[in-house]
Order: structure tokens, then C-alpha cells, then sequence
């Protein structure tokens, strides 16, 4: 039953994964800036590389985890980013936003019905369509 629920909540529910944090012979690693928690595990039997994942605070949120951190969730760094190492950030970037596709902060071409306006631009007079059997030359 317990896996009927689990399989019916997603991979991504907090249900799952605190069971499949807490089943786990794992340790945890650290957490970032946005709250993520970090979890690392020995590798499974056959895999060269010990198992990472994350927690999601609040809702997931795969493009909230910072690159060094996603670089050690990859396999690409060795050790996990620390608070008071050397940061790579330049002064242009950006704090991170969430993802607002298929949200109220999603964007809208013009004359799209969730904008609330039906009526589009009207034409500029330089499209001409195609018709069956039209010489194309």
C-alpha cells in the first residue's frame, strides 16, 4: 500500500522523498543559500560514483540549484561547494528566479486569450498564403 501511495505522489512529492531520504544509508552534505538540503550515499552496487541528490525546499525546482552545486551533483566537482570558499560569481549575475512557465508570471504573446484581449494586430499586408496548385516562382 505504502508503494501504491508513493508511486501515485511522484518521484518528486516530499512524501517520497523523505522516505527515500530516510531509507537510505545516506549523510547529508549541506544545504545552499535557497535552503536545498544535499545527500550523498555509497555508490550502488556496479557504479563507480557514490549517489547525490537533493531535497527541494518547498516546491522542486530543478533550475533553483546553484551551478557549483549542481557541478557536485554531477560528478564534476569532488568535494561539495562550503559557504566560505571561493566564490565564482560575477557582479553582472543575477539572484535566481524561478521557472514561470505555466504560472500567472508566464509570458503571453499579444492578442492570446489568457492576456484577456481575443483580437491579435491586424496584418501588415506583406503575408500572402499559400493555395494548392499556386506557382510558388
Amino acid at each position: 500500500m505504502v508503494k501504491t501511495l508513493l508511486r501515485l505522489l511522484g518521484a518528486q512529492s516530499p512524501a517520497y522523498q523523505a522516505l527515500f531520504t530516510w531509507r537510505r544509508a545516506r549523510q547529508r552534505v549541506g544545504t545552499d543559500p535557497l535552503g536545498n538540503t544535499y545527500y550523498e550515499a555509497p555508490a550502488r552496487p556496479g557504479y563507480d560514483h557514490p549517489r547525490r541528490w537533493v531535497a527541494y525546499r518547498g516546491r522542486p525546482d530543478p533550475s533553483a540549484i546553484p551551478p557549483r552545486w549542481h557541478a557536485w551533483l554531477h560528478h564534476q566537482a569532488a568535494d561539495f561547494p562550503t559557504q566560505d570558499g571561493p566564490s565564482r560569481a560575477q557582479p553582472w549575475q543575477k539572484p535566481h528566479a524561478p521557472n514561470p512557465t505555466g504560472g500567472p508570471g508566464a509570458y503571453h504573446p499579444p492578442g492570446d486569450l489568457r492576456r484577456g484581449t481575443a483580437q491579435r494586430a491586424p496584418a501588415t499586408g506583406d503575408y500572402r498564403p499559400w493555395t494548392p496548385g499556386e506557382d510558388t516562382a
